[in-house]
């Protein structure tokens, strides 16, 4: 753990001091956060090495309201720290946690004093041995930074807002749309609320209403595509237009952590208690009053009934979710038993088979064999359940060499091998494909094939736009859909939908103390 810390601190010190600027009546405003979707159900650990960290000035890159011309740019003195990001995946250890936030408390004491605070997270990071991270490292923050620094935090609206998140935390926010179109515009957000109480010098808001919501969903029944997510969502921006309101927001929650956290969770802002107290009320009722109505946002069906809907159907591509294993989620993105069910099946033996896109599952032997066979030659090597073995063991692939893309950013290396008519890309990394160039790149069409099996949940924007239709599979994995098969055994009950008939829930507000009290 200490030569983790000292490698990420020695590499953070060859970069520059902090970003230099003119005007000395600016705010000092530093940045800082980890994001990360982890689940407790996978058996797959999270390194340090599974996040893209970026540093001091770097860190503007993921902001493009932040650019240098940029007009929140030139309102403040800005220190950007670290902030890392991970695919989902499995827990955190405990090792990558410390050294991670151990270089960021060392680069904010670094600048000190700062007015405010950017902390932009996800919100559902599992570390071994803790319950409550983000918790965790905002107090660890505030601990470096002190009482009256103003902490303004972005978040997913799949995160978690525990209590000490919400008591250290001055403003808060999360998206309002699932797929998440809306992620920049949310972290806009949390920084203009937090520019705009420093530039006023109105500070700190007076009343931050915290409501725990007893639900806990997985997001592919919570998206704002549909109802009741869509209307659900409405309600909040026209909440943060009321006077003495700073703003809103609706947490879904984490479904695949066993922690007390994971639920649903509403928190609203300003500085009129009245208008606060309705808000986040009703916001939390109305909440609680469709939790009867949430449905898959696609059709779901076992595998065997997906594939045999896909083989009929005349709409090309048709698109099968393999959900249990959806890397995005926190699944380990190598579970085989649905390539393995896939492989069984007599229609994909023959070359003249429906052409089905198997995306994806790790396989370095394999990697290493295609590379020294090259393209068109034949080549095998067992692939997938080098972390989670739990449904189905490494399934030996004996194919042909169809296409070699070295150097991806995830994946490092990504072949494509036809088995029969199954096209499966094989990586060196894991790998979520979400976009058709993800595809193309790789000399295949996605459009023109029969069937296209993605291990994802909800489809994101461009596999959406070109599905001819689309069904979601109940697979087994570390994020399986069916909650009740996974076996909670410390989240708070009683908890809907696991308890149906649970009685009606104390939706009352529960009033956070100011930060640093």
């Amino acid at each position: 753990m200490k030569n983790s810390f000292l490698i990420l601190l020695g590499l953070v010190l060859l970069f520059s001091c902090g970003e230099k600027q003119s005007g000395k009546n600016l705010p000092r405003i530093a940045i800082a956060g980890l994001a990360i979707e982890s689940s407790t159900f996978s058996p797959a650990r999270s390194t340090a090495q599974a996040f893209r960290v970026r540093t001091r000035e770097e860190i503007f890159s993921y902001y493009p309201f932040m650019e240098p011309d940029s007009a929140n740019r030139k309102r403040a003195q800005w220190f950007p720290t670290l902030r890392g990001h991970a695919i989902p995946g499995g827990m955190v250890t405990r090792e990558a946690y410390d050294s991670l936030v151990g270089v960021t408390l060392e680069m904010l004491r670094q600048h000190l004093p700062y007015d405010g605070l950017f902390f932009d997270i996800h919100g559902a990071m599992s570390v071994e041995g803790m319950d409550d991270p983000e918790g965790d490292f905002i107090l660890k923050v505030r601990e470096v930074v002190g009482s009256e620094t103003l902490i303004s935090t972005s978040m997913d609206l799949h995160g978690n807002v525990s209590q000490r998140l919400a008591e250290q935390s001055d403003l808060i926010t999360c998206y309002r749309m699932a797929p998440h179109e809306d992620a920049l515009e949310s972290k806009k957000r949390a920084v203009n609320n937090l520019l705009d109480r420093l530039e006023s010098g109105k500070g700190k808001p007076q009343f931050k209403a915290w409501i725990p919501v007893p639900i806990l969903l997985p997001g592919e029944k919570t998206s704002t595509r549909i109802d009741p997510g869509k209307s659900l969502y409405a309600k909040v921006d026209p909440e943060t237009k009321k006077e003495g309101v700073i703003d809103a927001a609706i947490w879904i929650g984490y479904a695949w952590a066993d922690e007390p956290r994971n639920h649903a969770v509403v928190m609203v802002t300003g500085d009129d208690e009245k208008q606060v107290q309705e808000s986040a009320e009703y916001l939390a009722k109305s909440f609680w009053e469709v939790r009867n109505e949430f449905e898959f946002v696609a059709p779901v069906a076992y595998l065997d009934e997906s594939l045999e809907m896909a083989l009929k159907s005349e709409k090309k591509p048709f698109v099968i979710s393999d959900m249990g294993d959806n890397p995005t989620a926190g699944g380990a993105g190598d579970v085989t038993w649905t390539l393995n069910e896939i492989l069984k099946r007599p229609e994909f033996k023959s070359e003249s088979g429906p052409e089905l896109i198997y995306a994806s599952i790790p396989g370095p032997e394999l990697i290493e064999n295609a590379l020294k066979a090259g393209v068109g030659n034949p080549v095998e090597g067992k692939v997938g359940a080098m972390v989670d073995d739990r449904f189905a063991p490494p399934v030996l692939l004996q194919g042909t060499v169809e296409s070699i893309k070295e150097g991806d950013k995830d994946a490092d290396v990504e072949v494509v091998v036809k088995v029969g008519s199954v096209k499966v890309i094989v990586t060196k990394r894991r790998k979520p494909y979400h976009y058709e160039k993800d595809f193309t790149d790789l000399g295949i069409n996605p459009r023109e094939a029969d069937v296209l099996v993605v291990k994802i949940g909800y489809l994101v924007p461009e596999l959406y736009d070109l599905r001819g239709d689309w069904v979601m599979a109940l697979t087994p994995g570390g994020v399986d859909q069916d909650l009740d098969r996974l076996g909670y055994k410390r989240i708070n009950r009683p908890m809907f939908p696991l308890d149906k008939d649970m009685s009606e829930p104390d939706l009352g507000v529960r009033w956070m103390k100011k930060s640093g009290l």
